[in-house]
């Protein structure tokens, strides 16, 4: 290992002058092998090209937005066009700078959302499924929390004075989003319903509660660090904020009882009480009615749990906005900061539309991302802000047979100079697209939620006479080979695409972690 220039300078800074931006880095994140490994990959390029630095950094996630998902999301992109599909890019496939990224977890070859964002976020690999510490922790124990806690790329430009910001398509307090303010032993501790009498009275504070205190905790955590908070949270997940009392139903309360919380407490009161000029909303309705120009701080949950998929978005009771249209409005309400911003963007849901087997509603919200990636780009000044662009982890799903030129990307193989599907041994048809595990084959028609595939009896895996099914509605599910009740991530490399100040420098294969450290070189976070 390479001597650790950044942990010197920080001891230097916080000897010399009591630097507060040196002193916030615990010693467990910059003692780090992870850490500093990471740096050393920035440091070493230092010498080859002159840093640039940004004054804004938006980081967009497209969970499970492996290289495959690109690949089919780009040519159906094109295909909606009318198109063949394959010429065509998504609009970060254009971005100057790209790398390859490892993704394993401490723990594990197969990753999870809540190691690999802690990884991104703070540049430390940690273990699967905890959030915001380090692989010291014992997944599940809150004692095993103090001390292991992790500062992020978010926390550091909120105390530099940056305009902050998190959006998800999934729950707000999902293991992603989570990964930018929380500290958990459990990524499923999204609140205290979740979480066990033991780590309660241990302590140990909920995901929900630790977004409403972001500010508060943040503070106590840093002697002499005053922030303002977090000036615009948008996602899912309004269960996690309420009380387990049906008098606090929203509009668009899809269970009896909508909120989830054992403890009594409405963190939507909570936030408000903390920010009386803030906006809280929870449909399109309120969304518009926000001014971006005197906005000071917003907080948004669109749905009970997560957020629609792109393609089921006009089904919701009370309407939601596109992951285009919150990128879009975050941008507007935090460019009113001088000092600059941070915005992490998550697209959930391809995510998810992948576990349920579903390549159109997968496709379909990864599109959604590109668009709301070209909103971004075309909202800010390319000198002065760095967008990066990747994802947490791929899937289990595959690209296959010998189609020819422009077949449909969600049809079933015809090869070359051919009209007719291409049979396979067994005599039947099968499709481009497909799954290594999973739920397996679903005909759902024009269904547009890919979560119905759960309510189906019976895992159906295996070969099925595709002969007489339109493989290409938003309602058909792909053949799986391993029969399981949900399709499980993958383990190889992802991508991370790059444009603006700084963006030299995602080049080559890096770990996970690398990416902290992109953003701490362009927005200075750590002064050195």
């Amino acid at each position: 290992m390479k001597f650790n220039k950044l942990a010197l300078a920080i001891a230097a800074l916080s000897m010399a002058s009591g630097s507060a931006m040196a002193s916030v880095l615990p010693d467990i994140q910059k003692n780090s092998l992870w850490y500093s490994a990471a740096q050393d990959k920035i440091v070493d390029k230092q010498t080859m090209l002159k840093m640039a630095k940004a004054k804004n950094v938006i980081l967009f996630v497209g969970d499970g937005m492996g290289v495959s998902t690109l690949t089919a999301a780009r040519i159906l992109d094109g295909q909606n066009k009318g198109q063949s599909g394959e010429e065509g890019l998504l609009s970060f496939e254009q971005f100057p700078y790209s790398a390859q990224v490892k993704t394993y977890n401490v723990d594990a070859q197969t990753p999870d959302s809540a190691g690999t964002m802690t990884a991104m976020i703070s540049g430390v690999k940690t273990d699967a499924g905890v959030i915001g510490v380090d692989a010291d922790i014992e997944r599940g124990n809150c004692s095993t929390v103090a001390g292991n806690e992790l500062v992020t790329a978010i926390e550091l430009a909120e105390i530099k004075g940056l305009a902050t910001g998190v959006i998800s398509t999934a729950r707000i307090t999902h293991a992603t989003p989570a990964a930018t303010y929380a500290k958990s032993a459990d990524r499923n501790w999204e609140d205290v319903s979740d979480m066990p009498e033991a780590a309660v009275t241990a302590g140990c504070e909920d995901i929900a509660s630790q977004l409403v205190n972001f500010e508060k905790n943040l503070e106590a955590r840093y002697l002499g660090v005053d922030v303002d908070g977090l000036e615009v949270v948008m996602g899912g997940g309004r269960r996690h904020f309420l009380p387990k009392d049906a008098s606090f139903n929203s509009a668009d309360a899809r269970s009896a009882v909508e909120g989830d919380r054992t403890d009594g407490r409405d963190l939507t009161a909570e936030w408000q009480a903390q920010y009386p000029t803030g906006q809280y909303v929870m449909d399109q309705t309120g969304f518009d009615a926000i001014n971006p120009d005197t906005a000071s701080h917003v907080f948004a949950l669109f749905n009970e749990s997560h957020m629609q998929y792109e393609a089921d978005r006009g089904n919701d009771i009370a309407g939601e906005p596109s992951l285009t249209q919150m990128t879009t409005k975050a941008i507007d309400i935090l460019d009113n900061s001088d000092k600059g911003f941070f915005l992490t963007v998550e697209s959930g849901r391809i995510d998810h539309g992948h576990h349920a087997g579903s390549a159109y509603n997968a496709l379909t919200d990864a599109i959604e991302l590109s668009k709301a990636v070209q909103a971004a780009v075309d909202a800010t000044n390319p000198e002065e802000t760095l967008i990066l662009v990747t994802a947490d982890h791929s899937h289990v799903f595959t690209i296959a047979g010998y189609p020819k030129r422009g077949n449909p990307i969600l049809g079933k193989v015809v090869s070359v100079g051919r009209t007719e599907p291409t049979l396979a041994q067994d005599g039947m048809p099968y499709t481009t697209l497909g799954y290594s595990n999973g739920l397996g084959f679903r005909d759902l028609g024009n269904e547009t939620d890919a979560d119905a595939s759960y309510n189906k009896p019976a895992v159906t895996t295996g070969r099925q006479d595709l002969t007489s099914v339109d493989t290409t509605t938003s309602g058909f599910h792909q053949e799986a080979l391993v029969p399981l009740s949900s399709e499980t991530h993958a383990g190889e490399d992802i991508s991370l695409h790059a444009q603006g100040p700084g963006a030299q420098f995602a080049q080559g294969i890096i770990e996970q972690s690398v990416i902290f450290h992109l953003i701490n070189q362009s927005l200075g976070l750590i002064e050195q």
